[in-house]
């Protein structure tokens, strides 16, 4: 059999992602969407760099999934239900740290 060789593509999403546990939650929620083979935030600019395979999901699959999580994901709009379930740190506004 041939090994189809990943067709890997990088997305960075702007989400609303604020603190240390945002980022531990984020990161780990992401390793188990299909295609993700990695996502790193960077809290200063609250942006996450997604490393997916292009043949298995999107970036609108993947701010979706961010989205359900509970965050902004650039223009989708975070999960209010699931916001309401993140612990009080990562309810902080922007801005507000």
């Amino acid at each position: 059999a041939f090994a189809q060789s990943a067709q890997m593509d990088t997305v960075t999403i702007h989400t609303s992602a604020v603190c240390g546990t945002c980022k531990r939650t984020l990161e780990k929620d992401l390793s188990f969407e299909k295609g993700v083979k990695s996502s790193v935030l960077d809290l200063n600019t609250s942006d996450i760099k997604v490393v997916y395979d292009s043949r298995k999901t999107t970036p609108d699959k993947i701010r979706q999934r961010i989205s359900h999580v509970g965050y902004d994901a650039d223009n989708v709009k975070r999960d209010p239900k699931s916001f309401n379930r993140l612990p009080a740190c990562c309810k902080e506004e922007e801005g507000h740290h």
